[in-house]
C-alpha cells in the first residue's frame, strides 16, 4: 500500500477515466465537461497555487478562448485542433496586455484590478452582439472532425477522449514547469516576495509569464468547451464562472495538481448531481458541502491524501 501511495495520482486518474469510459457509456458529455473543467481548474492554480495570485475575474480568459473557437468556427475554420490553437494563443495575449495592470501592487489590489478586468470583458461582450451574439450567444457554428477524422458523436466518445487528451498533455505541462526552475520561482515568490526581489529574482516577469500561461490554458479550456457543445455564452466569462474555478481548486487543495483535478472533478459532478435532485434548491446542498469540506478536510483532497500517506508511513 505505502508503494501505491507513491505513485503519481495522475495514472490512478487516467485509469479512472478510462474505466468510465468503458463502464458508464451514457456519461461520457459528463466526462468531458469534468475534464475542461479539470483543465480549467489548472489555469487558475498556477496563479493562486504556484505564483500566489488571488484572481476574481480569471473566467474572462475562459471566455474569450469560447468565443474565439466559436468565431473561427462560424469563419470556416471548423477543424477543431486549429481553434483550439488560435484560442489559446489569442487568450494568452489578451492575458499579456493586462499583465502590466496585474502584476503591480498587492493582494487586494490585484482583487479589485482582476475583477475590473472580468467586469469590463463582460460587458465588452455583451455589447458586441455582432460578433458574440450578446445574451443569446453563438450556436450558428458547425464544429469538424478532430484532425478531419474523428467527428462529434452524440454518444459524446470523441469529446471524451479529445477532452482527456488535452488534459493529460495539459497536466503533464503542469508538472514539468512545477519543477522547472521557473516552478521554484514562483512558489518563492508565493512564499516571500521580498526575498526573491533582494536576491535579484525577476518578480514582476515571473509573475506577467505564469498569468499570460494561465490565461492561454483558460482560454483552451473555454474553447475546448464551446467545440464539445456547440454553443458559446456569455455566461462564460460571468463572476460565477470565476467563483466557480477558485472553489475547485480550494476543493482540491491550492498547489497541489492531482488534488485540483480531482477538486474540479468533484465539484463539476456534485453540482450536476445536486441539480438534478432539486432543480431549486441545489445551491443549498453545494455550499453546505462546500462548508463541511473546509472544516473537516483542511487542505482540500490533496492535503486528506497527504494525511493518509503519513498515516501509512507510521505504520
Amino acid at each position: 500500500m505505502k508503494h501505491l501511495l507513491r505513485i503519481d495520482p495522475g495514472w490512478f486518474m487516467l485509469a479512472l477515466a478510462l474505466t468510465g469510459f468503458l463502464l458508464l457509456p451514457g456519461y461520457l458529455l459528463l466526462f468531458s465537461n469534468l475534464f475542461v473543467l479539470g483543465i480549467f481548474a489548472l489555469s487558475y492554480d498556477l496563479l493562486q497555487g504556484h505564483a500566489g495570485i488571488v484572481s476574481l475575474g480569471h473566467a474572462a480568459f475562459f471566455g474569450v478562448g469560447a468565443f474565439i473557437a466559436a468565431t473561427l468556427a462560424r469563419h470556416g475554420v471548423s477543424e477543431p485542433l486549429l481553434g483550439l490553437i488560435g484560442a489559446t494563443l489569442v487568450s494568452g495575449l489578451v492575458a499579456l496586455v493586462v499583465t502590466p495592470v496585474v502584476v503591480r501592487g498587492n493582494d487586494f489590489t490585484r482583487l479589485l484590478v482582476t475583477l475590473g478586468i472580468g467586469f469590463l470583458i463582460y460587458e465588452a461582450a455583451n455589447k458586441a452582439r455582432d460578433l458574440t451574439g450578446g445574451a443569446d450567444g453563438l450556436s450558428d457554428f458547425t464544429v469538424g472532425p478532430v484532425a478531419g477524422l474523428f467527428p462529434f458523436d452524440f454518444l459524446g466518445r470523441t469529446a471524451f477522449v479529445y477532452t482527456l487528451a488535452v488534459l493529460v498533455a495539459i497536466y503533464a505541462m503542469m508538472r514539468r514547469l512545477a519543477a522547472s526552475p521557473f516552478g521554484l520561482a514562483l512558489k518563492g515568490i508565493r512564499e516571500n516576495v521580498r526575498r526573491m526581489s533582494a536576491i535579484g529574482a525577476p518578480v514582476r516577469r515571473h509573475l506577467a509569464l505564469a498569468y499570460t500561461i494561465s490565461g492561454a490554458i483558460a482560454g483552451c479550456a473555454g474553447a475546448l468547451l464551446v467545440q464539445t457543445g456547440s454553443y458559446a455564452s456569455i455566461d462564460m466569462l460571468g463572476f460565477d464562472r470565476s467563483a466557480d474555478v477558485m472553489i475547485m481548486t480550494t476543493l482540491g487543495g491550492t498547489g497541489s495538481i492531482p488534488g485540483v483535478v480531482l477538486g474540479a472533478a468533484g465539484f463539476g459532478f456534485l453540482k450536476d448531481y445536486l441539480s438534478s435532485v432539486s432543480p431549486k434548491y441545489w445551491q443549498l446542498g453545494l455550499g453546505l458541502l462546500l462548508m463541511a469540506s473546509v472544516f473537516i478536510g483542511r487542505g482540500g483532497l490533496a492535503g486528506a491524501f497527504e494525511s493518509l500517506q503519513r498515516k501509512l508511513g507510521g505504520e
